[in-house]
């Protein structure tokens, strides 16, 4: 597929809607790698989040794991106790 865009002022591109339809990943406030392959060529990819799911699930754990003598409250009780102190 092949459409024609143009670069406004400021360096905006706008991708054609016919492509933004055909490749769903394009959406608005899309991250994109952007690389410059020759003086004449540009691509344009999705840019994926690297997560670590071990670091995750690490995370998860540890918390987990954690226990303490304090009473325990309810989230609610919590924000207004936190609320109230400021």
């Amino acid at each position: 597929m092949k459409a024609i865009g143009i670069i406004r002022d400021r360096g905006q591109l706008t991708i054609p809607d016919s492509i933004r339809k055909t490749v769903k990943w394009a959406g608005p406030m899309s991250a994109v790698s952007i690389t410059v392959v020759k003086p004449d060529q540009i691509i344009i990819q999705p840019q994926h989040a690297y997560i670590d799911w071990e670091e995750i699930w690490a995370g998860i754990k540890r918390a987990r794991a954690i226990s303490g003598k304090a009473k325990a409250i309810s989230a609610a009780e919590f924000l207004q106790k936190d609320r109230s102190s400021h």
